[in-house]
């Protein structure tokens, strides 16, 4: 009985996961006036001498973009692709006010998708750092396991809660992927 109930608690995983954060690249191809873009725009950040691009923070849908006078931009915050393209439209239409056309649609590059979730039972983090390859632990520094798997390109933590967070996948569809692996590796050590 209670290793159905655990078989049952790991294959729920799957659905337990969600897109928390895509961090995307693209370019407007056209130089930006930085400057003037921060001196007109109340919700942006520009301090040249500490970095060359500004940041932009976008109330709807909730996301940052670093801009930089090359016309490259770095998006984040976003859970979906429909509210990366919401906000390289703002981007783009903020543009307009300091009279920047931006005449191209913009080919969106995902760098990262962040999710997280649960693979709803507590996990022996001592255990997996032993069983587990490419794993790094150090309780006294940080609460959680880092699981890299190479094969699916993501990095895990994981937590003894179950809790988990993937990181380094470029879709939604590897994502999913890779905690099906995960899963099945956490079945391997289980047994």
């Amino acid at each position: 009985m209670a290793k159905t109930m655990v078989k049952n608690d790991i294959d729920k995983a799957k659905r337990d996961i969600q897109v928390v954060n895509i961090v995307v690249s693209t370019s407007l191809e056209h130089d930006i006036p930085l400057e003037k873009m921060a001196a007109t725009l109340s919700n942006t950040e520009y301090n040249p001498e500490q970095f060359p691009g500004l940041v932009l923070r976008i109330r709807e849908p909730k996301t940052s973009a670093l801009i930089f006078s090359s016309g490259k931009v770095v998006c984040t915050g976003a859970r979906s692709m429909d509210k990366v393209e919401e906000s390289i439209k703002k981007i783009i239409k903020s543009l307009e006010k300091i009279n920047v056309k931006i005449t191209i649609k913009p080919k969106i590059n995902i760098q990262n998708i962040v999710a997280s979730g649960s693979v709803g039972m507590d996990l022996n983090l001592n255990v997996l750092a032993m069983k587990l390859e490419n794993t790094e632990y150090e309780p006294e520094q940080f609460p959680g396991l880092v699981y890299k798997l190479p094969q699916a390109k993501a990095t895990f933590l994981l937590f003894s809660n179950g809790k988990i967070v993937c990181t380094g996948t470029k879709s939604e569809a590897e994502v999913h992927v890779a905690v099906d692996k995960l899963i099945e590796n956490l079945k391997k050590v289980r047994k």
